[in-house]
């Protein structure tokens, strides 16, 4: 069996595409490997790029205020990407560059043995749960996949750009906290507050 040190070695190394030719620094993952729970985005930014560690942006602080209003902190998931390298000016990662570091997911994902998996945005969608899936009609849907909870949400870039989707996102986030739960796990009950409150929260995310 794989370890992840391992995998993060050999996927350094990685040529099976061009985007190890202008990458600053593999963005392999971060967080708890042993999670019931992986979130995966579509690929890393600048500063993913420069720091090395995936969701550390804007995007990445809406996560982490995402992830505290349903009781998870950063520490309890683990967080990838479907590309490991950064597409040159933030553009899509082509379908051959998905293809080809699809293998390093498919390793991640059996290492961590996840229970759940949240797809975030439409790249992450199409890869992972069917390549005709539309994020703004099926997101909150849930799906099994190889023995596994999928769920797709809207990227938190995406939600940085339109305000307007966020109470869909939270309501999405929910559904991942009861799938949580009903796995066992008693979220922080420190990241919550009153229902009021709680709402007024969700909607000034």
């Amino acid at each position: 069996m794989d370890t992840m040190e391992q995998l993060r070695q050999e996927c350094s190394d990685c040529r099976l595409c061009r985007l190890c030719e202008t990458r600053t620094n593999l963005v392999f993952g971060v967080g708890n490997e042993h999670s019931d729970i992986v979130f995966v985005g579509e690929g890393p930014g600048e500063k993913e790029d420069l720091q090395g560690i995936p969701f550390v942006g804007p995007a990445g602080q809406l996560l982490d205020v995402m992830l505290k209003l349903i009781g998870l902190k950063r520490e309890d998931v683990y967080i990838c990407n479907i590309v490991k390298c950064r597409p040159p000016q933030n553009r899509d990662p082509a379908p051959e560059e998905r293809e080809a570091c699809s293998v390093w997911l498919k390793r991640q994902i059996a290492c961590i043995d996840p229970k759940i998996i949240v797809c975030l945005g439409r790249i992450s969608a199409t890869s992972l749960i069917s390549p005709s899936f539309r994020i703004t009609r099926e997101h909150g849907q849930w799906y099994e996949i190889e023995g596994r909870r999928v769920i797709a949400t809207y990227h938190p870039s995406a939600l940085l750009r339109d305000v307007s989707k966020r109470p869909e996102a939270f309501a999405d986030f929910r559904e991942i906290r009861t799938a949580m739960r009903s796995l066992g796990h008693v979220l922080d009950p420190l990241a919550l507050t009153s229902d009021n409150t709680q709402k007024d929260k969700e909607n000034s995310l």
